[in-house]
């Protein structure tokens, strides 16, 4: 009787055992792509959720406001352009609008001169740069009370350091915070002491862009540092000023702070603003009036930055 046995070839065409599929990997594959189309909008949602809850909705509830006679508490009733119509009509509102737009005419004008002629020579100096920028910028980042309770101090009428310096000299005392001639230059300088270190901080980075080729090549052709001046650096830092120039325009025709907290708006309105005659209605319950103050304010605004832009668009 004999037995079969296995032969050593059958042992090597055996099919190999078959290993069941994992799912998980083709799971992945369906679900990354989703993963990768949703992921951008999953991070900036917050932002968007944010700005449509304090930017977008405030806008359109503040501008069905500025047609109803909302007074803060009770049914708002719609009203139509009456509140449009009374501050077109109102002298306040202009007036504060020509307080503002003289105020703009000692500030802005004198502070881009500033803010070049300071920028160059920072630009120049090559010891303590660090020390001369920081202390450009100090005056804007210290708190506008404290800045307004000094100038308060220094510029009283009777006890004040001006006047007492004005004293040594032998002339006499100026109401500077009590007259309508003095009050709004009183404001303009302290707007400029504060914010002229932002502005330099602008300029000079507008400078440091401009090719120190060009000035070697002016040099070398006789021209002097006042015709490299007005020649290539004022052309050049254009753009820089009238981003400056815009930034500054809507500083000023919002200014609130400095008239609230130093002359409360006097003597007689002189130094009522635009931005703090809305902070009046505000303060009376006079939401409706508020509100469209608040937009013409802003119709005022953009037409003067478009204003500004389509200049820079017109030198280019």
């Amino acid at each position: 009787m004999t037995t079969r046995s296995a032969s050593p070839a059958a042992k090597v065409y055996r099919e190999p055992a078959v290993e069941p599929r994992s799912r998980a990997p083709r799971r992945r594959r369906h679900t990354l792509p989703w993963r990768r189309l949703l992921a951008p909008y999953v991070f900036v949602l917050p932002f968007v959720l944010v700005f449509l809850a304090f930017s977008v909705y405030p806008l359109f509830f503040t501008l069905r406001l500025s047609f109803t006679d909302w007074h803060g508490s009770g049914a708002a009733h719609w009203i139509g352009f009456d509140n449009y119509r009374y501050l077109l009509t109102s002298n306040g509102f202009w007036a504060s609008l020509g307080n503002s737009g003289v105020l703009w005419l000692l500030i802005v004008p004198a502070q881009l001169v500033l803010a070049v002629l300071v920028a160059v020579l920072l630009n120049a100096i090559k010891r303590l740069r660090g020390f001369y920028r920081v202390a450009f910028v100090v005056p804007f980042v210290t708190p506008l009370v404290a800045v307004a309770q000094i100038w308060i101090v220094l510029f009283d009428q009777d006890n004040g350091a001006v006047n007492a310096m004005l004293g040594a000299v032998g002339l006499p005392p100026v109401g500077w915070l009590v007259t309508s001639g003095w009050a709004k230059p009183t404001l303009a300088l302290l707007f400029l002491w504060k914010t002229t270190g932002f502005v330099v901080l602008i300029v000079l980075s507008g400078l440091q862009q401009i090719d120190r080729g060009l000035y070697e090549a002016a040099a070398l052709d006789g021209a002097g540092r006042t015709r490299q001046l007005w020649s290539i650096t004022v052309p050049l830092l254009r753009r820089s000023l009238m981003f400056s120039l815009v930034l500054q325009t809507l500083a000023v025709f919002q200014m609130f702070a400095e008239p609230y907290v130093v002359t409360k708006g006097g003597p007689y309105t002189s130094t009522t603003t635009a931005g703090l005659y809305l902070y009046n209605h505000i303060t009376r319950a006079d939401l409706g009036t508020g509100a469209a103050n608040s937009f013409l304010l802003v119709i005022v605004v953009m037409a003067v930055s478009l204003l500004f832009v389509r200049l820079l668009r017109a030198e280019d």
